[in-house]
């Protein structure tokens, strides 16, 4: 079986890659969800926030952006305390405001599936790349998408967080041409 090299040399990332990374995400809870753990990873690796994973469903509810978005700075300070989880105030306190922002968007697009896929007309951005080296860190796609986040209040997100957002979701395909998974 042929993979993406960079889920290869562990089980939990190996697991991700093969069923989840790049599969198309329509779900506004799991799209908040990749939002949250792709800011939670900046500065830190993927596979940290992976192994954190499970922590962060309980101790944001499951990502639901709904009971997220009322987080008040009792919780903020619950939340600081929980080792499962990355510890940084500016990383918590943009979930919570994210949380408040998809629900602006939802008024706005009816989902936030609706908003993020309407970038590209819902259709997927298929890269045709052979080695990893090649697929870029954020592309125009990305840095329209994070202007226009950033307009409407979300913070923890810039260029390259959405486009590996993008990439996590499905809406951008970079899995090499010989994966097995492409």
């Amino acid at each position: 079986m042929n993979r993406c090299k960079w889920s290869e040399y562990d089980a939990l990332m190996t697991k991700y890659h093969d069923e989840e990374w790049g599969r198309p995400i329509y779900d506004d809870f799991k799209l908040f969800e990749c939002l949250t753990l792709e800011a939670a990873q900046a500065g830190l690796s993927w596979k940290t926030i992976l192994y954190k994973r499970e922590n962060y469903k309980i101790a944001f509810d499951e990502f639901n952006y709904n009971a997220v978005s009322k987080y008040d700075k009792q919780k903020v300070e619950e939340l600081m305390n929980n080792k499962g989880i990355v510890r940084n105030r500016l990383k918590i306190n943009a979930t919570i405001n994210n949380a408040q922002q998809i629900i602006n968007i939802r008024t706005e697009f009816k989902t936030f599936s609706n908003y993020i896929w309407g970038f590209t007309g819902n259709k997927i951005i298929n890269n045709k790349f052979d080695f990893e080296k090649q697929i870029p860190s954020k592309s125009s796609l990305s840095d329209l998408i994070s202007k226009d986040l950033k307009k409407r209040g979300f913070k923890f997100i810039g260029t390259t967080i959405i486009y590996a957002y993008l990439q996590a979701i499905g809406v951008i395909n970079d899995h090499t041409n010989q994966c097995n998974f492409k």
